[in-house]
């Protein structure tokens, strides 16, 4: 994956900022500029064994994957140093860009996902905090979804061979039928594959459990409709996971926890994020 990003960024194989620096050895270091959780070190570390060879990366002691740090508590000048890099400065400058892009959205997604598991803790809920499939096409999902995972939160499922969910656009391009939907779903996912179904009504939530999904989303309810109705499926269907969705934010989850739900996405843990500022930087030479 990082090779690939590697050749997209440099597609002709020839780096002419390389070519200005040369290939003596020198050595970066890597800052951390705001608060945040730190996630990101085994991209950093793909991107820059993958430049070339002689580039390694020794990590500060602060480099703790899914710690919370606020680099102006813990310096006078609001910078933390995370890590230095050593190697051939060409090597090092050819990655820079890379690993930074992976570092600092791998950290604000995890970051945000912290905060909502936190806001869902405060609250008593033990329920999953989740993120979504709106994510950044490609192979740039696993970054994110790696960051859920490192703030605490579920990553949903990765991609369209996991679990089956049938929205609302299959019931519909199967006549309406939840049953029949369900049935054939079944059918090609085994006995080993969860089927989740996205409900628009109580009316469609029952005949989605009564069909045999194990994963029911109530999707756009209204807090208190989704926890009356959630309470409905849970007498009825004990064993049927309950996942609130649509349009939920830390601001507004409180209102949709309950007893009875045990899943809450959010699609904005991995869209629209914040991104936490690193810098890289190559420490100065007398000799040029």
């Amino acid at each position: 994956m990082v090779s690939r990003w590697i050749s997209i960024d440099m597609p002709s194989t020839f780096d002419v900022g390389g070519l200005v620096v040369g290939s003596s050895n020198k050595t970066a270091k890597l800052w951390m500029k705001s608060p945040g959780v730190f996630a990101g070190r085994p991209f950093v570390n793909a991107v820059f064994a993958e430049c070339g060879p002689g580039c390694s990366v020794i990590w500060t002691e602060h480099a703790v994957e899914g710690a919370f740090i606020d680099p102006a508590a813990l310096s006078h000048d609001g910078k933390l140093l995370m890590a230095t890099v050593n190697g051939p400065v060409n090597y090092i400058l050819r990655g820079e860009r890379i690993a930074l892009n992976a570092l600092s959205r791998c950290s604000g997604v995890a970051t945000d996902s912290f905060k909502s598991v936190q806001i869902a803790r405060s609250f008593g809920w033990t329920g999953t905090v989740a993120g979504t499939r709106k994510v950044t096409p490609g192979d740039f999902r696993v970054v994110e979804k790696y960051g859920l995972l490192v703030g605490g939160a579920g990553t949903h499922r990765l991609d369209l061979s996991q679990m089956v969910m049938l929205k609302d656009n299959h019931i519909g391009a199967v006549g309406g039928s939840i049953l029949e939907a369900v049935k054939k779903a079944r059918t090609a996912a085994g006995f080993h594959q969860k089927i989740e179904v996205e409900c628009q009504s109580i009316e469609d939530a029952l005949d989605a459990a009564t069909a045999g999904a194990d994963v029911v989303m109530l999707d756009n309810f209204e807090p208190e409709q989704l926890k009356m109705d959630a309470r409905r499926i849970k007498e009825q269907f004990p064993y049927v996971i309950i996942e609130a969705s649509g349009g939920i934010t830390n601001s507004t989850m409180r209102s949709y926890l309950s007893e009875h739900v045990d899943v809450v996405s959010q699609g904005a843990l991995t869209q629209g994020y914040n991104c936490i500022d690193y810098s890289l930087k190559i420490e100065a030479s007398a000799e040029f």
